[in-house]
């Protein structure tokens, strides 16, 4: 029988933020998650993101924490609430500046991918036409990431790029949602050979349940989310993988076509959505986490090996990279 109140821990969710969509958190016994405040915000934009932020975490205190740190993860289990730790798609918000890093630091931001799907001042994206590799300026702000305690993330980096910060980094980087290319080709999608090369250097792969980086697309149910699970673990370790789900609760066809433009404004990077993409059968959203856990238990996973994949995978590899 699945866990009963395993920890679950989401490595990326991109809602539309409201009450709604916290209480799907709350019901669905998440633990904590990675919430997107940023993608194709400049420094101005994202400081309002993180400023809506702070009024949400004040008007939502019965359901919501701020985490900084795995211990404060854990105090709002035992609190009863969810834990939400602040990341960013993109650096974009620092624009050429590394110090601002350690002011968004101090605002609790704690995972920042390094590109959005195209070029920035750091290195390539996984849609760029030619992975130009990672930049000079693309190692100090690496290293200061790494000085502060702030997860890399490489979800929509280029692979050149993905490789030069993968063997650049002082501290273990991830990906925070992602699907092994091996099951489904897709630009967005990791070869097994960068999923072991994370892997292999002590880092983390979350899986998503996002549909268009599924083989079976609109078809696609819980168990084919856990065959993804299975396939990025029997490549990279049962210690080195968690959930991504890349949820995108709330959202219209508008957000997409904002995601998948140039810097969000300008050319199209993918062909137009007619309607926001479904989430996979049996894990329509957040409240369905325990049809996740129970799709585990009928893949024949041990306890131990839910646990783990949940939730306890993610709080050991956050305590490594922030250091507490």
């Amino acid at each position: 029988m699945p866990l009963d109140n395993p920890v679950i821990v989401d490595g990326l969710i991109v809602s539309d933020w409201s009450r709604e969509v916290f209480e799907e958190m709350r019901d669905g016994g998440l633990t904590a998650a990675n919430c997107t405040c940023a993608v194709w915000h400049n420094f101005r934009e994202t400081m309002d993101n993180i400023a809506a932020w702070q009024g949400w975490f004040r008007e939502h205190d019965d359901i919501l924490a701020q985490a900084r740190s795995v211990a404060d993860i854990r105090a709002a289990r035992e609190a009863g609430k969810v834990a939400i730790f602040l990341g960013w798609q993109n650096s974009y918000p620092i624009e050429d500046r590394v110090d601002y890093l350690p002011l968004f630091h101090d605002l609790g931001v704690r995972v920042i991918q390094l590109t959005y799907n195209t070029q920035n001042l750091v290195g390539s994206g996984c849609w760029e036409s030619r992975d130009s590799g990672l930049s000079d300026f693309g190692r100090d702000v690496i290293d200061e990431m790494n000085r502060l305690g702030i997860l890399v993330d490489l979800s929509h980096v280029g692979d050149g790029t993905s490789r030069d910060a993968i063997l650049h980094s002082k501290q273990p980087v991830a990906y925070t949602h992602c699907a092994p290319n091996a099951l489904y080709d897709h630009p967005r999608n990791k070869p097994d050979e960068m999923l072991k090369l994370i892997s292999d250097r002590g880092g983390f792969t979350g899986v998503v349940a996002y549909t268009p980086f599924m083989a079976q697309q609109g078809e696609a149910t819980v168990d084919d989310v856990v065959a993804l699970l299975d396939h990025t673990i029997s490549v990279a370790g049962e210690e080195n993988v968690g959930i991504g789900t890349d949820f995108t609760q709330g959202h219209g066809v508008g957000f997409f076509e904002y995601l998948r433009s140039d810097k969000g404004r300008g050319r199209a990077l993918s062909a137009p959505m007619a309607n926001r993409p479904p989430n996979p059968k049996g894990l329509d959203g957040m409240r369905d986490y325990p049809n996740l856990i129970a799709a585990m238990d009928r893949a024949g996973w041990t306890g131990a090996r839910i646990e783990k994949v949940a939730g306890e995978n993610w709080l050991r590899f956050l305590g490594e990279v922030w250091r507490g």
